[in-house]
């Protein structure tokens, strides 16, 4: 997969995709959001982030995405990738099935192509502000732009904290959490979402629609 860079266009084979899951750094809450999950059917996690092993192929650089039923959605996401001793950090879209969660977490993660940002940051040039990144999401609602998520990469754990944690190899990718969605969870036509450095002037960006095919049964 081909991002560019500061540096000039640069080449990736990604032979490993790991989306990590309830990463909060607030634990009381992290806890808070399994126990209602819980509570319509969707069973706890074994621990406390969990690393969950999907498709490389999910990666995706479509504008449109196809997806099977009316049930998902999409989730604003910090993307670690280990390329050549390097480590980059890019942005992309963790959309899940929400019907299937309630099944099983892991195989809603595999059920949904996961959009990817064209473009990535050297994670030495953003590792000493990462707090103060800022990640947003808006999505397309009954023809208006609404804001879904919005907030710093101080609400997820320290991203080398979770590379460590999931013992990324190179040639991984991993999806590192995402942000409480404001009117919860719902999903949407059209996503545009954004990771911002104010401190650099810059920002990584985002967009795609989604195309809903229908259940045949």
């Amino acid at each position: 997969m081909r991002f560019s860079t500061v540096g000039g266009p640069k080449d990736i084979d990604i032979a490993q995709l790991v989306v990590a899951g309830w990463t909060g750094r607030d634990v009381s809450a992290v806890q808070h959001h399994i126990d209602e999950l819980a509570e319509i059917g969707v069973k706890p996690p074994s621990k406390v982030p969990l690393f969950y092993k999907t498709s490389r192929s999910l990666l995706t650089r479509e504008t449109e995405i196809e997806v099977v039923g009316s049930a998902t959605s999409g989730e604003v996401e910090p993307l670690l990738l280990r390329a050549n001793g390097d480590l980059w950090l890019g942005l992309a879209s963790d959309h899940t099935d929400r019907e299937l969660e309630a099944y099983s977490v892991a195989a809603s993660k595999q059920a949904c192509p996961k959009p990817v940002a064209r473009a990535l940051w050297q994670f030495s040039e953003v590792e000493g502000h990462l707090d103060e990144l800022i990640l947003r999401c808006c999505i397309e609602e009954n023809g208006r732009w609404v804001l879904y998520q919005e907030g710093t990469l101080a609400r997820i754990r320290p991203l080398p904290e979770l590379l460590k944690s999931a013992e990324l190899q190179d040639g991984g990718a991993m999806l590192c959490g995402t942000l409480g969605a404001i009117g919860g969870v719902r999903p949407a036509t059209s996503y545009l979402m954004e990771l911002v450095d104010e401190k650099l002037g810059r920002a990584l960006e985002l967009s795609y629609s989604v195309k809903t095919l229908p259940i045949v049964e």
